[in-house]
C-alpha cells in the first residue's frame, strides 16, 4: 500500500469542481490553447496562456502563480503538458481540467462563445488520416514508394503520444486559419496575470 507521503498528487479536476471553485472565487484558470481556439469558446474568467508561450516563459509564468492554478485545453493532453512544465518551475499543485473547455461547458459552466472553429486536435487527426489516405491510394495508383508515407505518419503519432507532444500540432497552429486578431504575447498574457498576492488579499477583501 502505498504511504500518504509517497502518493501521487491528484492532478485531475472535475468540471463541477471546477464550478463551485469559480463561486468561490478560489481559482486561477489558464487556458494553454491557441488564441482562436480561445476565440472560438472559453470559460468566463480564464486566461488565455497559449502553450508555446507558457513553454517559453514557464518561470516568469510560475513566479506570478499561487498555491491553485486549474490547466485547460480542448481535452486535456495540452494542459498535462504545461502542467510538467510548471512542475519543474516549482509549481506542483496545478490541476488539469477533466473534458477541458468542452467538458465544462457540458457540464453547464459559464463559457464565453465567439466564432466557430474547428479546434486544434479535431485539425490533427484530420490532417493525419488524410495524409494515411494519400499514402496508400498513391501507393497504389502511382508508386509503392509513396505508401512511405503513411509509415511515416504512423511513426510520427507513435512518438507523439509517446513524449506527450505533437509536432504536427505545433506546424498547424502556425496556419493563418489558426490566427486571432491578437495574438497573446509575454506582456499581454503573461505580464498582465494578476500576482498570487495580490489575489488573495482581494479575496480577503
Amino acid at each position: 500500500m502505498t504511504s500518504p507521503s509517497t502518493a501521487p498528487a491528484v492532478t485531475a479536476l472535475a468540471p463541477e469542481t471546477l464550478r463551485t471553485w469559480i463561486d468561490q472565487h478560489q481559482d486561477l484558470v489558464i487556458d494553454v490553447r491557441s488564441a482562436a481556439e480561445f476565440e472560438s469558446m472559453h470559460i468566463r474568467g480564464s486566461y488565455n496562456v497559449p502553450l508555446p508561450l507558457l513553454s517559453e516563459h514557464t518561470d516568469e509564468l510560475a513566479a506570478r502563480l499561487g498555491s491553485r492554478v486549474v490547466l485547460v485545453c480542448q481535452s486535456g493532453a495540452r494542459a498535462e503538458q504545461a502542467r510538467q512544465r510548471l512542475a519543474k518551475s516549482g509549481i506542483d499543485s496545478a490541476y488539469v481540467l477533466t473534458g477541458g473547455a468542452p467538458g465544462f461547458a457540458a457540464a453547464g459552466g459559464d463559457v464565453v462563445r465567439g466564432k466557430d472553429r474547428w479546434d486544434l486536435e479535431r485539425q490533427v487527426r484530420l490532417a493525419a488520416g488524410s495524409l494515411v489516405v494519400l499514402g496508400l491510394a498513391g501507393g497504389k495508383f502511382v508508386s509503392p514508394k509513396i505508401r512511405m508515407l503513411a509509415g511515416a505518419i504512423g511513426t510520427g503519432l507513435t512518438f507523439s503520444a509517446a513524449t506527450n507532444t505533437c509536432a504536427m500540432g505545433q506546424a498547424l497552429s502556425a496556419m493563418p486559419w489558426n490566427k486571432a486578431a491578437k495574438e497573446p504575447t509575454r506582456e499581454s498574457a503573461i505580464l498582465t496575470l494578476p500576482v498570487a498576492g495580490a489575489r488573495e488579499e482581494a479575496k480577503a477583501s
